[in-house]
């Protein structure tokens, strides 16, 4: 196995069957003794997507204006 320029490397079928690898899974790698493991992430693993941040950032995020709904779409619409 070799490890691609941009550091990618096929997991053997055979490895993802038996740790249930589907596609879009994922997993961590922790480094243990000159060793790297991977393994399925479990729920404490797992990260907020960066997209997933970027709207509970916008959902928390106050009003910066005091436009009405219909100001607001009369703008976009391009109309005085």
């Amino acid at each position: 196995m070799r490890i691609t320029t941009k550091g990618q490397v096929t997991i053997p079928q055979e490895v993802r069957e038996k740790l249930g690898l589907l596609p879009n899974t994922e997993v961590t790698f922790r480094v243990v003794g000159g060793e790297a493991r991977l393994r399925k992430a479990g729920p404490a693993d797992k990260r907020a997507s960066r997209g997933a941040g970027v709207v509970a950032r916008l959902r928390s995020a106050a009003p910066s204006n005091a436009l009405t709904t219909d100001e607001i779409m009369a703008l976009m619409r391009g109309k005085p």
